[in-house]
């Protein structure tokens, strides 16, 4: 097994695996977070970074995309904390050129490049209770996924019961325009790396393990990523 403590019986993985439901709310918040929130994190181990981007600068880099099969809309940049906006920063590391690191104690993803540096971006991850660590690797990619509760939140929260035969893709899809699924020795832990629309999110531990970024983070992150791709989760 990759997850500490990851030895829950198959039912249960799937409620620590997949975005919780609050009673009575079916939004696409609701989905992802449930009700805990988290708090951003204050520092950065092992990178070294120049100022922030600017205000203008991140509007064009979180505007609208409108080419996308379901149009995404820009991103209020002001709902986010300067510090999860994607740059590039150095990085020491031993693994590959490609190599997806998660670092849920910073709320940050890295793509690691061939010359020192990495692509950062900010995250949400899971809440106290649902953190895991260990490595992993893309076992498939889904441009807007369908989204499938499992039956063990069914029965927790009847009302995600309507959507039992699975959500279509949407901008209301709890796994938003782009997801990467995560396995290990053959077998899909039921974890991923998918698309918020929620800006609110990034910076806090919210999810139930899953790893969320800004769709366009996503997107870029997704493009550049192929199937088989190195993922390693780093202990919060």
């Amino acid at each position: 097994m990759i997850m500490d403590g990851w030895n829950a019986a198959a039912g249960e993985i799937e409620e620590v695996a997949l975005p919780g439901l609050r009673p009575g709310s079916l939004n696409r918040r609701s989905f992802l977070v449930g009700s805990a929130l988290g708090l951003g994190a204050l520092g950065l181990a092992g990178c070294s970074t120049s100022d922030g981007i600017s205000l203008a600068e991140a509007q064009k880099l979180y505007g609208p995309v409108p080419t996308e099969k379901f149009p995404i809309p820009a991103v209020d940049v002001n709902k986010v904390n300067p510090k999860y906006f994607r740059r590039t920063v150095s990085y020491e590391t031993k693994e590959a050129p490609g190599t997806i690191i998660v670092d849920p104690g910073n709320y940050y993803v890295y793509r690691v490049e061939d010359d020192g540096s990495a692509t950062r971006y900010g995250a949400n991850v899971g809440r106290a209770g649902f953190l895991w660590s260990g490595d992993a690797y893309v076992g498939r990619k889904s441009e807007w996924a369908t989204w499938t509760p499992p039956k063990e939140m069914i029965r927790r929260q009847p009302e995600a019961a309507k959507y039992a035969n699975g959500m279509p893709g949407g901008l209301d899809n709890p796994l938003g325009a782009r997801t990467l699924h995560l396995y290990q020795n053959g077998t899909y832990t039921l974890y991923t790396i998918y698309a918020t629309s929620d800006p609110e999110s990034i910076g806090s531990g919210v999810t139930s393990g899953c790893v969320g970024l800004l769709s366009q983070d996503m997107i870029d992150l997704y493009s550049r990523t192929p199937v088989k791709t190195k993922v390693v989760v780093l202990p919060a």
